[in-house]
């Protein structure tokens, strides 16, 4: 990676890899290869386009698609022009969409006409009639691209010349809603770049460097961790359209990756695939875990297929912007196991108390972050006095624990820790250790009301295809690695749990199910 000054937007760090990289494929989209020189020219199509229609500087653009190169343009040609990127997600329906739409006073999206069985121009044409905001459709076929070539090798007239400044908002992004009524995170080039820039640090990305990219774009695990992290080191990223493990794994025996990245449940699909002995990995040099650390059996797993290959724990929200927090290099298997790793290059952290005064080593509070990149706060209209402080901290809502070594271990969302019998229990450290016994596939913990003990705790658990799991052994398991309180009261068997479109179980339902 160059260590020359750091790039201060979006549109400065594509600039400056055009220029180190013109010809190096940038991404991979449907089979086809584009190169930096290429991907710019089109962005450069796109925001031409995107002006004539009078969109300018802080206007809001929804897309609606898949991980595709529409959606790469669309967030370049707005990193060009000033505009804000509202990244939506096609599992949204219509109660989600006209709250996202109304919040973000959204000027125009992008979207398919029909996907999944929801017709997209029906209720966008509606949404038209409903949000004074809302002027312009723009339908996403397969003839976008091959018209942005046309436009582009037309050389038709320039774009405003709109210079976007480090604070300027470039991409708005829902929370994932797991805990309540989403809310609008709001990013800045700088906020990007942040963390963008320590984790390509971090992480040692070069230009060489080749991933298969399946994290949603309306994402930070898409958009920061994977996209722009690349581009800042020239590398490229093979677009996955939606997750299969089959259709990862039929890419990668065509471009063999450098990283494997995704959410415990995407990987461990992976693993589990008959594909997987098919496919040359050789090239493989590093697996990035997001949301949580590493469960065990996933790490064995791991471990027997890739000797050598790094692996790291990645912890980031929207509110950072991408990732904060990520495993060490040469991390001992404690550190893999039991915790998210360390601050990233240019973050702080602070552990604090309900009482508001600093954790001491090994106490358990709530995660404060500042620096890299935390945002100053929300821009819709739902907003939370408690997440952000006039002294720039981030509250995380996120418990947690420093040991002596540093390291952040998780302990779970505040909310989601209750209390039985009088002692705290977190749900995280319970799930850690169901994980471990054989045939887990998935499994999600919450308190629920007990007339007794206040709250016990309830854990859903779903096997994997082929395993038959007995409830009162599991239990048993847990008693021997686990204190008496806190070893499940309730198990509830699932064939699958309700999922987030970033992969991350939805508590949230879970506990709407026994309310």
């Amino acid at each position: 990676m160059h260590t020359d000054s750091p790039v201060q937007t979006v549109a400065q760090a594509l600039a400056r890899t055009v220029a180190r990289f013109p010809q190096r494929p940038a991404y991979i989209d449907q089979g086809q290869s584009h190169d930096w020189q290429q991907i710019d020219a089109l962005a450069e199509a796109w925001a031409r386009r995107l002006s004539a229609m009078g969109l300018r500087r802080g206007d809001r653009i929804g897309v609606i698609l898949t991980n595709g190169l529409p959606w790469i343009l669309s967030y370049l040609a707005a990193a060009r022009m000033g505009a804000v990127i509202l990244g939506l997600s096609l599992r949204y329906r219509d109660t989600e969409l006209d709250f996202m739409l109304a919040d973000s006073r959204v000027k125009a999206v992008l979207a398919p006409r029909e996907f999944a069985g929801f017709d997209y121009m029906d209720y966008l044409e509606r949404a038209c009639r409903r949000f004074p905001t809302l002027e312009h459709l723009v339908w996403v076929d397969q003839q976008f691209v091959p018209e942005l070539q046309s436009a582009a090798s037309a050389g038709e007239a320039a774009s405003p010349g709109w210079e976007p400044q480090p604070e300027d908002l470039l991409l708005i992004i829902y929370t994932s809603g797991t805990t309540g009524r989403p809310k609008a995170a709001g990013l800045s080039h700088r906020s990007q770049l942040g963390s963008a820039q320590a984790q390509c640090a971090h992480v040692r990305a070069t230009a060489d460097d080749l991933v298969q990219l399946a994290m949603p774009l309306n994402h930070v695990g898409g958009i920061t961790c994977g996209v722009l992290t690349m581009l800042l080191a020239g590398g490229c990223c093979e677009l996955v359209p939606m997750f299969s493990p089959e259709a990862v794994l039929k890419m990668a025996q065509q471009h063999s990756p450098t990283w494997m990245v995704g959410v415990p449940t995407m990987l461990t699909l992976l693993l589990m695939h008959p594909l997987l002995e098919q496919t040359d990995l050789s090239r493989l040099r590093l697996i990035v875990v997001g949301g949580s650390n590493v469960e065990p059996a996933l790490l064995n797993r791991v471990q027997q297929l890739f000797p050598g290959v790094a692996i790291m724990n990645l912890y980031g929200l929207s509110e950072t912007s991408g990732a904060i927090v990520m495993t060490p290099w040469q991390a001992s298997q404690q550190a893999l196991l039991h915790s998210i790793g360390k601050p990233l290059e240019g973050a702080e952290l602070r552990v604090v108390k309900a009482d508001g005064r600093d954790a001491v080593q090994g106490e358990v509070g709530e995660l404060w972050f500042r620096g890299a990149g935390v945002i100053p706060g929300y821009v819709g209209q739902q907003q939370d006095s408690s997440a952000f402080d006039d002294q720039g901290w981030m509250h995380s809502g996120d418990l947690g624990l420093v040991d002596g070594e540093g390291l952040v271990h998780l302990m779970g969302r505040q909310k989601d820790m209750f209390i039985q019998g009088g002692f705290n229990v977190y749900p995280s450290e319970v799930e850690g250790v169901i994980a471990g016994y054989p045939g887990v596939l998935m499994v999600a913990g919450i308190g629920v009301p007990d007339p007794v003990l206040g709250e016990v705790g309830r854990y859903f658990v779903v096997p994997r295809p082929d395993a038959q799991i007995n409830e009162a052994a599991l239990q048993d398991y847990c008693r021997r690695h686990l204190a008496d309180y806190k070893v499940p009261r309730q198990i509830v068997l699932r064939q699958n749990l309700p999922l987030t479109p970033a992969g991350k179980i939805q508590k949230a339902l879970l506990r709407q199910e026994g309310a």
